[in-house]
C-alpha cells in the first residue's frame, strides 16, 4: 500500500494541529512520548518533530510533505512546493509576526539605528536577509530561549516571533519593524509532488484541511418564516452564495437555510424575529467546501 509520509509539529502547534485535523475528519492518537502517532487514515504514516525541522526534512527528502510556518521554510532556505496556506496559530486563527523589537527606552527607533548594534533571535538567516535588504550591518546570534529577556542587558535588539503582542509588551519592549508575517503552509518535497497519488493524497488532503479552517468562522442558521415574510427576511439575511428556501409540508410557510459568518448572528436575531422569522437554530461547522 501507497503511504504519505507526514511530518507535523510538535510542541507549541501540537494540540491545534490535532484539533484542526479532527475537524477535517482524522482522529490522531499519541502514546506518551511518542514521535509516531497513530491515524485512522492507513495511507498516511505521521511523524512529530520540531516545526522547525520539518522544512529541512521535507526538502531532503525524509519527509513526502509536512506542516510548518513559512517562517521556517525560508530560514532553512527549503525548496519546496506550498499546497496550501493553513492560517491558525497556537492561541488566535491569525498569521504570527517575526518582529524587531527594542527595549521602551532604547534611543533605537528604525531598522537603520540597528547599525553596528546586536541582535538575537532564533532565525538568524531570515533576519541577516533582512538586514542585507535594508542596507544594515549588525552581529546577528542565535537565541536558545528566552529571548525577551535578553534585551538590553546581553543585546541591543531582538528578532522574534509574536502572535498577540502581549508577550512583548510584558517585556518592557517596543517594535521597530516587522520582518515578516508568517502561517502554517502544508508543504512537499519536489520528488513527492511529482508522483501523481502523492499530489492527490495531498491535494484532498488539503481540501479537508481548509474547510475545517474555513468553518471555524462560519455557522448555519435555520428558521422558519411565514410565505408573505419572505422577501422581507431575505432583504436582511445574508448568506454564502444564496439561501436554500423549501417549503413546509401541507403549510403556506417556508424553511430557510444559510450558512453565514458567525459574528453576523447577534446583529441578526432580533431583527429577523421582529419580521417574523420563528424557530431559529443557530448550529456549528465542521467544514466549508466551496
Amino acid at each position: 500500500m501507497s503511504k504519505l509520509r507526514l511530518g507535523l509539529p510538535k510542541g507549541s502547534l501540537q494540540d491545534s494541529t490535532f484539533q484542526l485535523f479532527k475537524r477535517a475528519g482524522f482522529n490522531i492518537t499519541l502514546r506518551s512520548r511518542s514521535y509516531f502517532p497513530t491515524i485512522d487514515d492507513s495511507e498516511l504514516e505521521i511523524v512529530l518533530m520540531r516545526a522547525q525541522e520539518i522544512p529541512r526534512y521535507v526538502n531532503e527528502g525524509v519527509l513526502d510533505a509536512g506542516l510548518s510556518g513559512y517562517d521556517w521554510i525560508m530560514e532553512n532556505e527549503a525548496d519546496v512546493v506550498e499546497v496550501a496556506d493553513l492560517v491558525y496559530s497556537k492561541q488566535t486563527s491569525n498569521p504570527i509576526k517575526l518582529v524587531l523589537a527594542v527595549a521602551n527606552e532604547s534611543n533605537i527607533h528604525s531598522v537603520k539605528d540597528l547599525e553596528g548594534k546586536r541582535i538575537a533571535t532564533e532565525l538568524v538567516n531570515v533576519t541577516k536577509n533582512y538586514l542585507k535588504q535594508n542596507g544594515v550591518n549588525a552581529v546577528v546570534e542565535y537565541s536558545y530561549g528566552a529571548t525577551e529577556v535578553k534585551v538590553p542587558t546581553l543585546v541591543d535588539a531582538i528578532a522574534d516571533i509574536t502572535e498577540t503582542g502581549s508577550s512583548i509588551k510584558a517585556n518592557n519592549l517596543r517594535i521597530i519593524a516587522t520582518i515578516l508575517e508568517s502561517s502554517t503552509k502544508l508543504h512537499a518535497n519536489n520528488i513527492s509532488w511529482q508522483d501523481p497519488w502523492k499530489r492527490e493524497k495531498l491535494q484532498n488532503l488539503s481540501i479537508l484541511l481548509q474547510g475545517a479552517l474555513r468553518a471555524d468562522s462560519k455557522v448555519g442558521l435555520k428558521m422558519n418564516v411565514p410565505g408573505d415574510k419572505l422577501d422581507n427576511v431575505l432583504s436582511v439575511l445574508p448568506a454564502m452564495k444564496h439561501p436554500t428556501i423549501s417549503k413546509l409540508y401541507n403549510s403556506d410557510w417556508v424553511a430557510v437555510e444559510v450558512v453565514l459568518d458567525e459574528k453576523q448572528v447577534r446583529d441578526l436575531i432580533p431583527p429577523l424575529l421582529q419580521i417574523g422569522a420563528q424557530d431559529i437554530i443557530e448550529y456549528p461547522l465542521n467544514k466549508v467546501i466551496p
